[in-house]
């Protein structure tokens, strides 16, 4: 069994670090860190057709993405502008608990789900929608042709890249919420509309759940996959 531990320990860690070298290759890195944009966009879309609208979302080739939408009450702003970080912690929190509990095809369904209803609703920029077409084909691929352990390993590096990039982002925030908080997205977005309660505490809020979702997740799916 401690055998067994450490060669988990181990993959973990490869595959972490992995995906923490891989988004900062040039071009590339950005290629495949609009996967934890994309998750981090749909939650902003999901949460804002609940009393609103959603008129569309674009990925950028820089790895940002924005979310056009509208509402017609403060709560439901609210919870839109809240959503984003949550929504791309929780991604990763649950992309590893299905990869330890052998859920690849619901894993592999629930990110081609993400794809589609993207590119059939909302994305719309050129680049956008290469990216998801892309994707799409990739995910497909795992889907109708991927072995088990190639299925396993694909994810698990799609996993470890969305929770880096889900904690990278979310720091990045609470360091613009202290040095430019005018312009630390979601952070000055819920400043705003709370009028009260200023940017650096959302930035510290957002960093914090980041941290806590990729505690529980590493936790989670490292304890599956010892059984």
């Amino acid at each position: 069994m401690g055998i067994i531990r450490d060669k988990l320990s181990t993959k973990f860690f490869l595959f972490l670090l992995l995906a923490f070298l891989l988004i900062h290759v040039p071009l590339f890195g950005n290629y495949i860190k609009i996967i934890n944009t994309l998750i981090h966009e749909s939650g902003h879309a999901l949460i804002a057709l609940f009393g609103g609208k959603v008129e569309r979302i674009s990925l950028f080739m820089n790895a940002e993405g924005v979310t056009y939408s509208s509402q017609s009450t403060w709560i439901g702003s609210f919870v839109t502008s809240l959503a984003g970080y949550i929504f791309a912690s929780f991604m990763a929190f649950l992309s590893f608990l299905l990869i330890g509990k052998n859920k690849h095809t619901i894993l592999i369904d629930i990110l081609l789900g993400f794809v589609f209803l993207n590119l059939i609703f909302w994305v719309r920029n050129p680049y956008g929608i290469f990216w998801l077409c892309s994707f799409a084909v990739g995910f497909l691929f795992l889907l109708i042709k991927g072995s088990q352990n190639v299925r396993e390993y694909s994810l698990l590096l799609i996993a470890s890249i969305l929770l880096v990039d889900s904690v990278k982002s979310a720091f990045e925030i609470l360091y613009l919420s202290f040095l430019q908080p005018p312009v630390a997205g979601d952070a000055a977005n819920l400043a705003r509309l709370t009028v009260i309660i200023p940017p650096q505490i959302w930035g510290i809020f957002f960093f914090l759940q980041a941290i806590w979702f990729c505690y529980f997740g590493l936790k989670r799916g490292y304890y599956r996959l010892g059984k």
